[in-house]
């Protein structure tokens, strides 16, 4: 543990009366601490780290806390140096003093590792304070409150966690990047002392996670860049690398937090006009007064299903479509944001927001002056405005605004629907209809086209909104969230599930998103794409225990393990992946898994074909998914 009875006199917590875990402490000898340097310029991919290209400096970290132990690993890419620290507080404040300077990147560092350094440093149990994280479920900030960090005054944190719903373990990516994803086997409730055996298991395990984080953050390094120049283009104190974007975003306005009791009082911009559809607005009045976000509308809008309510309004066909000629993707140009601008929607807690105004001016300027990497930073400012304005933790809550812009966005969106659909009749066929935009099909004659830009010229003129007019020539969908069109450009857009692009964060059965696509769009079979692909990472299948079940189950063994790859077998010998509420429980099938398979958690990256490969099992289920797009396929046959 990292409390030493030689090393660290503790703080007592800021809140006495708080109750506390029992803190273990025991003797240990000097030669049982350990603390070791090591250069890493023979491990490759760190030379892209530089000084000039960071220089503020960069260390990536993580700790790993056990019953009577504790460990850190950290990597200076810049100085090229791996540090390993095993229960030494002294080595970590050294540590700490030559690189206070640095900004310290972690994978939920914010949530974790941050506490546990802070505690640590403070001559807290770190133990205890892990358990009030993981066990107690308690957040850092009520842990600031409850032990005095103050004595950290200088800490730079980025965490490379993307915050999604459930949350993306680090163990994921790994897997989604081809990685090896073997898991530490030392318990980390062991009620002793690790051995020296465990303690360079758990820094191997650590090192590996740490090197992992560095490959996400390169992946990721978009919204590194985002931050940073979010705080240099807007001058802020170099400490607001600590916030999140939408914090950073609330301070460009000068927001305030405020008290607002007027949530569901709405107002219904004046420039609205529905005859047909007004019955959608009716409902959102009626929503108000109910004060339900539960509550959704569903309609038929220009002869295609409708769904609207507090997030937005999607539309489209609710079986398989497919279509080509003239097919117009309008796009509402920075929709929200300039209904904020021009019906005054913007967060009442903003103090200066003529600031916002003066961001929307400078993005426009920086676009037509061909700058785009200069106008994506003001485009962050604008894009984020909108969430935080419903962020009940923000500092720009305000709700009934959220609402104002969510509610009027979605009926004036439905206006230009009813002012086309009225002026064009059967000349027009909605598509797809979603939060900021609409994809329609014209009538291919030049009288069609004319009235279609007068419509919504007129439209744009009297809502004051700007429109962008795309062009496509092939639309394919299975449904409003999973469909792919190509634009006369030649670009594919692609989205949902079957059909994404592929992604090294996001890597699930790449080999099927590219099989239907390549048929979709270019009637190339699937057993053509799946055949003559050879590289094991395309058709990987990648499972995570969720915190309902204890134990994964396969070939007649159970698993503690919480991620597992595995890949369509050849060999009936092997099971499907089963997960089991309990160890030696009764094994559930998991959802979309092979009769028949085989699980490799080692890295994927360039290793030879397995010969157990069931490729049949892929064209299978990328006929399967075909199906569901529409498209009449023979399941178990290789014709079309």
């Amino acid at each position: 543990m990292a409390l030493f009875e030689f090393d660290i006199e503790p703080n007592k917590p800021a809140v006495t009366e708080t109750a506390t875990l029992p803190i273990k402490k025991r003797k240990v000898s000097y030669e049982e601490l350990f603390h070791m340097n090591k250069t890493i310029t023979d491990i490759p991919g760190y030379n892209d780290f530089t000084a000039e290209k960071y220089p503020y400096g960069l260390v990536f970290h993580d700790f790993e806390v056990f019953m009577y132990d504790w460990l850190v690993v950290l990597i200076d890419p810049i100085a090229k140096t791996k540090t390993i620290i095993v229960n030494n507080r002294a080595a970590l404040k050294e540590y700490y003093e030559q690189h206070k300077g640095c900004i310290w990147v972690g994978y939920n560092n914010k949530h974790y590792d941050t506490p546990i350094f802070k505690g640590i440093m403070c001559g807290y149990d770190p133990k205890e304070i892990s358990d009030k994280l993981i066990v107690e479920g308690k957040k850092p900030f009520e842990l600031y409150h409850e032990y005095n960090f103050k004595s950290i005054k200088q800490f730079y944190v980025y965490d490379v966690m993307v915050k999604k719903v459930p949350p993306e373990s680090l163990k994921l990516l790994e897997a989604f990047m081809g990685n090896d994803i073997e898991e530490t086997e030392v318990d980390f409730n062991l009620d002793r002392p690790l051995t020296k055996e465990e303690i360079f298991k758990s820094i191997k395990y650590c090192g590996h996670d740490v090197e992992q984080t560095t490959e996400v953050f390169r992946y990721r390094i978009e919204d590194f860049n985002a931050q940073i120049a979010l705080i240099e283009t807007f001058d802020f104190p170099f400490e607001y690398v600590n916030k999140t974007k939408g914090q950073i975003t609330a301070c460009v306005t000068d927001c305030e937090k405020q008290e607002h009791n007027d949530e569901f009082n709405i107002t219904l911009v004046p420039t609205i006009q529905l005859e047909k559809y007004k019955y959608v607005m009716d409902w959102f009045i009626q929503a108000c007064k109910d004060r339900d976000y539960s509550a959704s509308f569903e309609t038929t809008v220009a002869g295609i299903p409708h769904k609207f309510g507090w997030g937005g309004v999607h539309g489209a066909s609710d079986k398989p479509y497919h279509t080509k000629g003239k097919i117009a993707h309008a796009d509402v140009t920075s929709y929200y944001p300039s209904l904020m601008l021009k019906y005054n929607l913007l967060t009442r807690n903003a103090k200066h927001p003529e600031k916002f105004k003066e961001v929307f001016e400078t993005r426009v300027a920086l676009k037509k002056a061909g700058k785009k990497k200069e106008s994506n930073v003001y485009k962050i400012v604008l894009n984020s405005q909108y969430g935080i304005t419903k962020d009940r933790n923000s500092e720009a809550f305000d709700p009934v605004q959220a609402n104002n812009i969510c509610i009027n966005g979605q009926l004036l969106l439905l206006d230009l629907i009813e002012h086309l659909e009225s002026a064009l009749g059967d000349r027009f066929e909605l598509i797809q209809s979603n939060t900021d935009g609409l994809i329609i099909k014209l009538a291919e004659d030049e009288r069609t086209e004319k009235v279609f830009n007068h419509i919504h010229a007129e439209w744009c003129a009297r809502t004051g909104m700007g429109m962008g007019v795309d062009w496509i020539t092939e639309y394919y969908a299975k449904d409003v969230n999973n469909y792919v069109f190509r634009f006369e450009s030649g670009v594919l857009e692609r989205k949902g599930k079957y059909v994404k692009e592929n992604d090294p964060l996001d890597n699930n059965l790449p080999i099927l998103n590219d099989a239907l696509v390549k048929y979709i769009t270019e009637g190339i079979p699937v057993e053509d794409t799946i055949n003559n692909c050879n590289d094991m990472i395309m058709f990987q299948n990648v499972y995570r225990l969720s915190g309902v079940y204890s134990a994964a189950w396969h070939n007649g063994q159970y698993f503690t393990d919480k991620t597992y790859r595995i890949f369509a077998s050849t060999d009936k010998n092997d099971t499907y992946l089963g997960k089991c509420k309990e160890n030696g429980g009764k094994p559930e099938r998991f959802q979309d898994t092979p009769e028949h398979c085989f699980i490799y958690n080692k890295s994927v990256k360039d290793i030879p074909m397995s010969i157990k490969l069931d490729r049949k099992w892929y064209i299978n289920m990328a006929k399967k998914r075909l199906e569901q797009y529409g498209y009449d396929v023979q399941i178990g046959s290789s014709l079309f």
